[in-house]
């Protein structure tokens, strides 16, 4: 259970063998290629803990080959056994985690609700650090043989559909209550005794004047090579994170679009060896100093996010910078990551979520549209590429293109300090193609994809609104009409199609924005059988809002929801990183948050409706639904639109 003594040296045991680049289950699975995921947890609850494994194997292996592979990797651990390597890396992470954890006002109350809720005493995090320091390789060696060696477990095997059985063993469970005697839980001779208050439960308790949210000072500097800086000082944790972003990403697929993927894969690749560290000897250096240190490839432009804590960040940015300048683009690397894409690519085909976001950004963006594929790319696309194409690195990464965001426990000086071996980087000329346009909407039809046997669809409702982002302009404006539409929990399209209807778990709005555009999207994954009728449902609420707008008790209520919610939103390093990387992007002033604030208060019903006439015009809107032919197709065909009906990739069929 929770708190347990032998809590610390389960998660050692299960991540030594189970988690990371230098796991035994990521060497017998993902490097010899059996499996594209696989993974191992301890997990602890009030009354008992579980030690859970999964495994999802590449087409072509066995599931009782898994599961074999599985058995292997325990004898090897127990011929392994523990070093002293293997708990340093992993307290050195754990200590990290809890001091990350409590940077937030929810992560505080949520370890101290937990610890007096089950431990009787809401102090208990020097205790778990404690514990966590003083675990043996002992300690694991017995946990293992107590918990794991020789015990039985439940073996579930999820298999595709149609492909015949291929489970690890017959089933052989079944469940049985013969005998079952409820257990004496000690609520026998309980007396209800009511609660004398001295306040009206019938009021409903109010709330205070929205917070006013305060911009920290923030300091900006270029380096001499072009690399924009900003940043903040944190004291709350001894922690710092650091944002880097190089502009580019899929919007270079323009280049040669036969090549989409390539800004993904060039991402996943810079996790990978580098000239002087293996993979796994990267990530071992990188747990022992409780860091990460993570690339990956955007729509438009390349990331690397840094956490460390303050004691650590010198040896952290030293491997910053082994990763940066010194990527090692082996073919081993680039054949398994592009085996595990072409997995993806063919189990989000199954995935009625998947397939009708990707069918719904073809529609607004046109078919032959990069955009569509630049960051994931295709099946096509992603086989195309080969290792002389990380070239991509050479060409298109460049300090002047690039941005850094520093936020923690650290000052303007040493910050510069220590990002100054940046300034070694070449600069070099990078054109960054226009990004295409969109295809503008003609009649309003609904699009159909057929998921066999489908237990649920997935609705897409929207159209492209032609409104980049803009902090303090009608984009911010939209968000706040949006609220009431479907930006909330008690918004009219969830409460009508969750609370009332009961056939989502939720519905939802949303004005979304990037530099180049924007646009507008309602979406439900919803009950199958109910699938025509939540197109009508979402279709009147749209229509009603457009026509009606919003009441004087839900403009109150968006007003003090969002301002009240906006005093958290600038919590962790992460956050206030997030917030600095946005000025830098988009060129904001300081002052934007209280200018957004003085918007929220004064806009009025009047605005708001002006806004919902504008631009929920359902005449621009596309209407895609994923689901089950055979038991949603005729439903839909009598709501009186024109159904088209696609495959999967966006092609059109024939009826």
């Amino acid at each position: 259970p929770m708190y347990h003594q032998d809590d610390a040296a389960l998660d050692i045991l299960t991540s030594i063998i189970g988690r990371g680049n230098n796991s035994i289950f990521y060497k017998n699975f993902v490097k010899a290629r059996k499996a594209g995921q696989v993974s191992m947890f301890s997990s602890t609850s009030e009354l008992a803990g579980e030690i859970s494994i999964r495994v999802i194997p590449f087409p072509g292996q066995s599931l009782a080959d898994m599961e074999k592979t599985v058995r292997e990797s325990f004898a090897e651990f127990e011929q392994k056994g523990v070093t002293d390597e293997d708990l340093e890396r992993f307290k050195g992470s754990a200590e990290a985690q809890f001091i990350n954890s409590l940077s937030s006002v929810s992560g505080k109350v949520s370890m101290l609700a937990a610890a007096e809720t089950f431990a009787g005493n809401p102090n208990q995090l020097q205790s778990q650090l404690t514990a966590i320091r003083s675990v043996t390789r002992d300690d694991v060696m017995r946990v293992y043989n107590t918990y794991i060696k020789g015990k039985k477990a439940v073996i579930l095997s999820v298999l595709p559909k149609g492909k015949g059985d291929m489970r690890v063993a017959p089933d052989n469970y079944a469940i049985s209550k013969d005998g079952y005697k409820a257990p004496d839980y000690g609520y026998g001779g309980l007396k209800y005794v009511k609660a004398k208050d001295n306040f009206d439960r019938t009021q409903k308790p109010g709330n205070s004047a929205n917070p006013v949210v305060q911009v920290p000072d923030y300091w900006t500097g270029t380096t001499p090579n072009g690399v924009k800086l900003i940043g903040t000082e944190n004291n709350e944790i001894p922690s710092v994170s650091i944002s880097m972003s190089i502009e580019g990403g899929g919007l270079l697929a323009a280049k040669d679009p036969s090549k989409a993927g390539l800004t993904s894969i060039v991402g996943r690749m810079m996790n990978e060896d580098t000239r002087n560290y293996s993979a796994q000897d990267f990530s071992a250096a990188l747990q022992k100093l409780g860091s990460s240190v993570f690339v990956f490839g955007g729509s438009d432009g390349i990331g690397l996010e840094v956490t460390s804590l303050v004691k650590n960040l010198d040896k952290t940015l030293a491997l910053v910078e082994e990763r940066l300048f010194h990527p090692k683009f082996s073919q081993e690397a680039l054949d398994r990551i592009k085996r595990q894409m072409m997995q993806g690519f063919k189990s989000a085909k199954t995935q009625p979520a998947v397939v009708a976001s990707t069918v719904y950004n073809q529609l607004l963006f046109g078919k032959d549209n990069v955009r569509n594929i630049a960051t994931s790319g295709t099946e096509q696309t992603v086989q195309n590429i080969t290792l002389a194409d990380q070239a991509y690195y050479d060409n298109y990464f460049s300090p002047s293109l690039s941005s850094v965001v520093v936020v923690g426990d650290i000052k303007e000086s040493e910050a510069k300090a220590k990002l100054a071996f940046l300034n070694k980087w070449e600069a070099k000329k990078v054109d960054i193609p226009a990004p295409a346009t969109g295809k503008p909407v003609d009649k309003t039809r609904i699009y159909f994809v057929d998921i066999p046997k489908a237990a649920q669809s997935e609705i897409r409702i929207g159209y492209l609104t032609g409104l980049p982002y803009d902090a303090t302009g009608e984009y911010y404006r939209t968000v706040l009409m949006n609220y009431i539409l479907g930006g909330a929990f008690n918004s009219h399209i969830n409460l009508n199609l969750r609370e009332d209807k009961g056939w989502t778990y939720g519905a939802r709005s949303n004005f979304s924005s990037s530099k180049y555009d924007g646009m507008f999207t309602a979406s439900a994954g919803v009950k199958a059988s109910a699938t025509d009728s939540s197109v009508v449902e979402f279709i009147k609420e749209i229509k009603n809002y457009a026509a009606s707008g919003i009441n004087s008790d839900e403009l109150a209520f968006m007003k003090s929801s969002i301002g009240q919610s906006d005093a958290r939103r600038y919590e962790t390093n992460g956050q206030k990183a997030a917030f600095l990387s946005r000025i830098l992007d988009y060129n904001l002033k300081a002052s934007y948050v209280q200018e957004q604030t003085s918007i929220l208060k004064k806009i009025s019903e009047k605005e708001i409706d002006a806004l919902a006439k504008k631009y929920l015009d359902l005449d621009k809107m596309v209407i895609v639904v994923a689901g089950d032919k055979e038991t949603v197709f005729a439903g839909l065909q009598k709501l009186g639109y024109e159904v088209v009906e696609l495959d999967a990739e966006g092609n059109k069929k024939s009826i």
